[in-house]
């Protein structure tokens, strides 16, 4: 019997906080396409990305939320997931970028 298929994915990342941030690498509204844009984020925030990044592609989704934050998330393996992920950097230079995961039609 063969293996199932593997879901397939496209992930985009927008920053999408906060609006007033230092950073000097990114701004607010900024999006990437993961993989392609991998080498136009910073190492820290794409480090940072990383482990959920690997467990996005194989399909997990995570159980914790954010309530009280304005970071809802959606989490559907078969459809769009989203997931928050903050820059490790903890001044006012730090960001948060919205992680988006939709299922690809086989």
């Amino acid at each position: 019997m063969p293996a199932p298929r593997r879901q397939r994915y496209y992930f985009e990342i927008e920053v999408v906080a906060p609006a007033k941030s230092l950073c000097t690498a990114h701004r607010t509204g900024d999006k990437f396409v993961y993989p392609a844009d991998l080498g136009k984020i910073c190492p820290w925030l794409r480090d940072s990305m990383s482990g959920a990044l690997r467990a996005m592609e194989w399909g997990a989704t995570f159980s914790w939320d954010y309530a009280g934050t304005p970071f809802a998330k959606v989490s559907d393996p078969n459809g769009v997931s989203t997931e928050f992920i903050r820059c490790p950097d903890p001044t006012d230079h730090g960001i948060v970028v919205k992680i988006t995961r939709t299922a690809l039609k086989s």
